[in-house]
């Protein structure tokens, strides 16, 4: 999960961007998901502005490796060269890329064609470490009624709650972020324990683009990531993310995530989005809910209902993965 701050940017220090470089990187590892691949990759060799170049990462998986090499025309592919999960991919293509900007799209996801000169346009701000855009969900099937739209970042996607023009972010989402080169070099890598490890089955953190964020912020006094919805991609959802027991588990996960990362980064830091969208965001979308129920819209009621549940469940795991370390520590 990851909230915007709803604080303008700033438009002095002005730079000239023309003369960047785009590298765009892709990790996969799975061909179950080779069509949503194959357009992913189509999607970002069509821009707008040009990728100086399509960096196709697999991670784990030979045969969906020698079907890239074989098939994805145009795109540089190479092997997970670090631990396993998303993080290992990141940075596999991020040392390969010779892009002055390094721009990551899920394999599951669809850029639009200005997508690239989207994300360039915010940095002429000097200030700005890095960019994210906008997340629109592309449903296989049509979502439940149930499913609040403030919870679309189950599925990975932009959700009700965050701001609709460009202003500072703590962090992106992964699935639509760039970020300068030199400052992922500086930084390190991202941090695998809040990362994707295993994918194939369905266990992986949420938090590895909020604490890059948090720690490229405070390695960067003055600067700041930002948020750009301009900058438009399309992420599919499968039909069985549109499911109240994945809605469950991904909760869970979030909630344990984010207790790791109030560890790694302090609770401070790690959550100060996170409670103003409980607070704000979620009651709110509650009382709405509500309310489209006693205008006749039954489903109002099952969101409201959907959003108490969702951050319940979130919160309960939170507080128990910290009790659990607190008491693992302890011995």
């Amino acid at each position: 999960m990851a909230v915007v701050r709803a604080t303008s940017t700033p438009q002095e220090d002005r730079r000239e961007v023309h003369n960047e470089t785009i590298s765009v990187i892709i990790c996969g590892y799975t061909l179950a998901r080779w069509d949503d691949l194959a357009r992913a990759v189509a999607s970002a060799q069509r821009q707008t502005l040009p990728a100086r170049e399509v960096i196709v990462v697999i991670d784990g998986n030979a045969d969906l490796k020698r079907r890239a090499d074989a098939e994805l025309t145009g795109a540089a592919v190479l092997a997970n060269a670090h631990a396993p999960g998303l993080s290992g991919g990141r940075q596999t293509g991020a040392e390969h890329a010779t892009g002055t900007i390094l721009a990551f799209l899920d394999d599951d996801a669809i850029a639009d064609e200005d997508w690239l000169e989207q994300l360039l346009a915010a940095y002429a701000d000097s200030n700005v470490l890095g960019v994210g855009g906008r997340i629109d969900p592309q449903w296989r099937e049509p979502p439940p009624r149930w499913f609040p739209a403030e919870f679309n970042w189950v599925v990975g996607c932009t959700y009700a709650g965050m701001a609709v023009e460009t202003t500072r972010i703590r962090n992106p989402i992964g699935a639509n972020m760039s970020v300068w080169a030199d400052v992922l070099k500086d930084a390190g890598a991202f941090d695998a324990r809040l990362g994707r490890t295993d994918g194939r089955k369905g266990l992986f953190g949420a938090a590895e683009e909020t604490e890059f964020g948090i720690r490229t912020t405070a390695g960067h006094p003055g600067r700041y990531w930002v948020y750009k919805p301009e900058a438009r991609v399309r992420h599919v959802v499968p039909a069985e993310r549109a499911t109240w027991r994945y809605f469950v588990a991904r909760c869970r996960v979030e909630g344990r995530a984010k207790a790791v990362l109030a560890e790694v980064a302090g609770a401070r830091d790690g959550l100060e989005s996170e409670r103003v969208y409980a607070r704000s965001v979620l009651p709110r979308a509650v009382v709405h809910g509500i309310g489209e129920t006693l205008h006749g819209d039954a489903s109002g009621l099952a969101r409201a209902g959907a959003i108490v549940a969702g951050l319940g469940i979130t919160t309960l795991a939170y507080l128990r993965t910290r009790l659990l370390s607190r008491v693992t520590h302890r011995r």
